[in-house]
């Protein structure tokens, strides 16, 4: 039986802060669209596509994620996700979420490592008001000391919605990287209540400069969305982006129960290298990434070789292929009782490492890969999400035609040798759960 708690998109976990709701209107397919990029010159990146929907989507992107936390601000990005929008020099949270409602939208904030994203949706005729309050939140936010303490339980409710899965992925990235991507999006229970307002102010000092910024929309018009970027409030200063660096490592939670929930991984490539990260994103499909059916079982390499390791035992695994933008984590997560882990991750890594991929593997895993990009396009929330992505950590935006055309270039020597560099890489591991029969890294 196969279990998909774990099957979290590209496991880039992300959390969300969000305010007035509303209902998303479906969007017809968008195959060919045209993207419009406008860099200014205060570096700040404006990028957007005229989808001719009734509802306009814009977000505020900053390189401004966990990963540039230092030790001592450990936790910022999850506190200002939680508290975003509370209080503004410009108005109290009860006038933006008034205004909001009233017009019928609704403002989101969401931050992974590298990102901390400001969103704003509603309808195309009230998009005044939604740049307005969007502004507001994303360059004018304040931290009051009784707005943070009010606001705690948003951060500890967040934490105990972790799963054991994403918890595994967390500790895997800790162990892998030590700091920079290595820290949590989520802030430590040691940390909560402990970061003061001027610690808060100064991260979003240093770090939300239009250097490090980008302004992207579906659904609006180029010129009035850079017309907007110009107007914006932000610092013009650069930025420092802290590099990330591969160290291996393990770090285990022993937790009551009987099932252990274990990422493991290996060095692979950053979106500096966007030949190679789609390789390795390749290898991802080739590896299996869990049941693509209602109770379906895991699919691909992966899946098999776990299975017929187990028989009949319950188990849930899938690929891990973690990009950034400058280095990357490949391998899988898996979850078992704890009798049975040892079996299951020792045939799993006997799998990887065989270092090598048929190319019918290959042409099945660009089908695969073109499918659940392309259908992900269909909505404008992941339009607007990739092309966000794109451009505040590369500073321009490839339309899906462009990146398409760079999956099909890609040969089967270029997934071999990602197969190679996971099967000859230096392991990670994080574990959580009944951890007995849990291999340590100098084991396997």
């Amino acid at each position: 039986m196969a279990c998909t708690a774990h099957k979290t998109p590209l496991l880039r976990t992300v959390a969300v802060r969000g305010y007035a709701a509303q209902a998303g209107a479906k969007i017809a397919s968008k195959k060919n669209l045209e993207v419009e990029t406008t860099t200014l010159p205060n570096k700040l990146v404006v990028a957007s596509v005229e989808s001719n929907s009734p509802i306009s989507r814009i977000s505020i992107l900053f390189r401004a994620g966990s990963r540039n936390e230092t030790y001592d601000n450990l936790g910022a990005t999850h506190l200002i996700r939680s508290t975003a929008g509370i209080s503004t020099s410009k108005s109290t949270g009860f006038l933006l979420t008034r205004s909001i409602q009233q017009v019928g939208g609704n403002i989101s904030v969401t931050s992974d490592r590298e990102i901390i994203e400001y969103n704003v949706e509603l309808m195309r005729d009230k998009l005044d008001t939604g740049l307005k309050f969007l502004s507001d939140v994303a360059c004018h936010t304040i931290f009051k000391p009784w707005d943070i303490n009010d606001n705690l339980y948003r951060v500890k409710e967040d934490l105990a919605r972790v799963t054991p899965q994403v918890r595994a992925v967390d500790l895997l990235h800790r162990a892998a990287f030590r700091n920079g991507l290595g820290n949590s999006i989520f802030c430590a229970k040691h940390h909560v209540g402990k970061l003061s307002p001027e610690t808060l102010q100064h991260y979003l000092a240093s770090n939300y400069k239009t250097s490090r910024a980008a302004v992207v929309g579906v659904g609006v018009d180029h010129q009035l969305l850079v017309g907007y970027a110009k107007n914006l409030a932000l610092d013009s200063a650069s930025g420092t982006d802290v590099a990330s660096k591969y160290y291996g490592g393990e770090l285990r939670v022993d937790k009551a129960g009987n099932w252990a929930h274990v990422a493991v991984g290996t060095q692979s490539a950053g979106w500096a290298n966007p030949k190679e990260a789609l390789a390795f994103a390749l290898l991802q499909q080739v590896a299996g990434t869990g049941p693509v059916t209602k109770r379906g079982n895991s699919g691909g390499a992966l899946g098999k070789v776990v299975g017929s390791a187990l028989g009949d035992k319950s188990f849930g695994i899938t690929a891990l292929n973690a990009s950034y933008s400058d280095d990357g984590l490949f391998g899988f997560v898996l979850s078992a009782e704890g009798g049975d882990v040892g079996k299951a991750i020792d045939a799993a890594i006997k799998a990887l490492k065989q270092g090598s991929v048929s190319n019918a593997d290959v042409t099945r895993a660009k089908e695969q890969l073109k499918a659940v990009y392309l259908s992900a396009y269909d909505t404008d929330s992941a339009i607007i999400s990739d092309m966000g992505i794109q451009a505040v950590l590369a500073g321009k935006v490839a339309s899906p035609s462009e990146v398409i055309a760079l999956l099909d270039s890609i040969t089967s020597s270029d997934v071999n040798a990602a197969a190679k560099k996971v099967a000859s890489g230096k392991w990670s591991v994080g574990a959580v759960g009944y951890l007995a029969n849990v291999p340590y890294i100098d084991q396997l």
